[in-house]
């Protein structure tokens, strides 16, 4: 079996999966096992779609059209910088209780 694609996630892997299968080539999604001691976090880059050797340049040729057919905003993108609000939340919250507990009356 060789690796016909390198999926972002696991739904991606059973599309593709799911559309080799459409065309009748043989296909497995692998990884699963890979994200157990990631909990609940979205685990990425553990999930691939297996063919067999036979089926490998047809799968390929799939994977091909589906990847162009697919619209630019659906491409994975960079992730931006962002200040997380969480911490910020979290700091001013932190400051208000020391400014309340030190300042005296």
């Amino acid at each position: 079996m060789q690796i016909a694609y390198r999926a972002r996630d696991f739904t991606e892997a059973h599309i593709i999966a799911g559309l080799l299968q459409a065309h009748g080539i043989d296909a497995h999604v692998g990884g699963h096992y890979l994200q157990g001691a990631l909990g609940e976090i979205g685990a990425s880059d553990f999930s691939t779609v297996h063919v067999d050797d036979d089926d490998f340049l047809r799968a390929r040729e799939l994977v091909g059209e589906y990847e162009q057919s697919r619209p630019a905003e659906a491409a994975p993108r960079v992730p931006q910088e962002r200040p997380d609000r969480y911490a910020r939340w979290f700091l001013l919250a932190l400051a208000v209780t020391l400014w309340c507990l030190l300042v005296p009356d």
